[in-house]
């Protein structure tokens, strides 16, 4: 299970976004560059259309994959009224040939994008991840080289934490604090729901250059 919101900022205002979550997290950032493909089941797999994503990590020596399930957001009264989705997702290792293995067992490649940008990865009442990653669309299957911006000029913003069905008041409750001190710059909100650029964002960014970032 996972806690997540997501909100978008622009390109302009990113440096400013990892001075102020430099001084938040007390981590250093690392690169993040990540080949997703998205593959669906086709009807002979199950009543039920399944999902999967399989990443492959390029910032390692060696690609490395990952085999990713999110299933459908958590329902109910309470699921409503707060501002974090909370979902369950299942993350496994694999090898570089799981591809050929999903082809085989039925799926199909639905799409694939380029994630390029930094993560911070900190303890702060939970294990909270932020990412900061544009979005790239490949004009051929796998070119990722010749890959091109979805949305020149904006960029995606994640905060993700693990979480159980246990804990997961508590860890919803870290991440809605933790997104408090981002409000300047950004306003993050369950994926899905559009909340657009701030208009206090370029005042936010320009402080926050401006003394280099002197979060305490």
């Amino acid at each position: 299970m996972e806690c997540v919101v997501q909100g978008i900022i622009e390109t302009q205002h990113v440096e400013a976004l990892e001075i102020l979550l430099q001084g938040l997290c007390g981590v250093h950032k690392q690169s993040l560059r990540i080949h997703e493909l998205c593959l669906k089941s086709v009807p002979n797999l199950g009543l039920v259309a399944s999902e999967i994503r399989l990443l492959c990590d390029l910032e390692q020596p060696e690609p490395a994959w990952t085999v990713r399930h999110v299933g459908g957001p958590m329902r109910g009264a309470g699921a409503e009224q707060i501002s974090v989705l909370v979902r369950p997702m299942q993350e496994s290792k694999i090898s570089k040939n799981a591809l050929r293995l999903f082809y085989s067992l039925g799926y199909k490649l639905d799409h694939e994008q380029l994630r390029v940008g930094f993560a911070f990865h900190f303890q702060r009442g939970a294990q909270i991840t932020v990412t900061v990653s544009s979005i790239n669309k490949m004009l051929k299957p796998h070119a990722i080289d010749d890959a091109v911006p979805v949305t020149p000029g904006i960029q995606l913003v994640e905060v993700t934490a693990p979480a159980s069905s246990e804990n997961y008041n508590e860890v919803v409750a870290s991440v809605t604090s933790f997104c408090e001190y981002l409000a300047p710059l950004l306003h993050l909100s369950k994926p899905g729901v559009s909340t657009g650029v701030v208009p206090t964002a370029a005042a936010a960014a320009a402080s926050l250059m401006s003394d280099g970032g002197g979060t305490k």
